[in-house]
């Protein structure tokens, strides 16, 4: 025997030899399987088709690319797709919160009858929607509202296709918050507003950013439900989405692929940021 063998020290009793040294990390072959499906029907739906439509954008090089997205008509529609959508996001923040705090902390009649509407949208064919909101905010509405061919009936549209993003992801934050907590700080002489803010909010805000972020990026897709409401005019209410088709018509693909590419890295580079921000949140709670 070796002096360093002498010298080492024998293995507690019931270890095993080599109990200290980081285990090397296998799929088993299910996990294997399931990952390699997951990734290829992602690739085949969801990558590839983006990774294709960005490389089309660039087809005529970076300079085209500037031309097609710097257009007066497609200039006007991106700004006004991205500038409706955050106004969408923000008001959605507000009222998709209230919406949900009265379905989760309220009692009243009809209440089952609310909380199925508000799925509506998700059911709704999106051109439907714009149909029902032409007639009863268009020209014949029987409200006496016009908001047909106005950039308050795009946003009107945006608003009714994404307010259940914000209330479906509060909701069930909720639903799961600790009664106890909030009873906890009533009895040592907390108020209502403090406990809000000391308590609930803080639980509420990573839900509440996730549904604005969701709401958000679908804004900024959006075509079915402003296409018959906006009228689709020119530097007024065209939205990105309708511009978009309309190169496509005029068999100006490349074009309306560097329009796409532009929204995907709007919505990329939300989403991203609501991400880090979620992170750095966790930290410092």
């Amino acid at each position: 025997m070796t002096t360093d063998t002498a010298l080492r020290p024998a293995p507690a009793p019931g270890s095993t030899p080599g109990a200290g040294a980081r285990p090397r990390s296998r799929l088993s072959g299910g996990t294997a399987t399931g990952l390699g499906a997951a990734v290829l029907y992602l690739s085949l739906i969801v990558l590839i088709p983006l990774a294709l439509v960005v490389w089309r954008s660039a087809d005529h090089g970076p300079g085209y690319f500037w031309r097609a997205v710097t257009t007066p008509d497609a200039w006007a529609a991106l700004t006004l797709t991205i500038g409706a959508s955050v106004i969408v996001a923000l008001v959605n923040l507000v009222m998709g919160t209230l919406i949900a705090w009265v379905l989760v902390r309220d009692r009243f009649p009809g209440k089952a009858v609310v909380d199925t509407v508000i799925d509506l949208p998700f059911a709704l064919p999106t051109i439907v929607a714009g149909l029902v909101l032409l007639a009863l905010y268009g020209p014949e509405s029987p409200l006496g509202i016009n908001l047909a061919y106005s950039r308050a009936g795009v946003m009107l549209a945006l608003l009714f296709v994404t307010l259940p993003f914000v209330v479906r992801t509060v909701q069930p934050v909720l639903l799961e918050l600790d009664a106890d907590m909030e009873q906890a700080a009533a009895s040592l002489g907390a108020g209502p507003f403090q406990i809000f803010r000391r308590i609930i909010l803080p639980n509420l805000v990573p839900a509440m950013l996730s549904g604005t972020a969701l709401a958000f990026t679908r804004s900024i897709a959006e075509f079915g439900s402003t296409v018959l409401i906006s009228g689709n005019l020119p530097f007024k209410t065209q939205v990105a989405a309708v511009n978009i088709f309309s190169q496509i018509e005029g068999d100006n693909t490349t074009g309306a692929a560097a329009i796409s590419t532009v929204l995907l890295v709007v919505a990329l580079v939300a989403l991203i940021s609501l991400d880090l921000l979620q992170r750095w949140g966790n930290r410092r709670g």
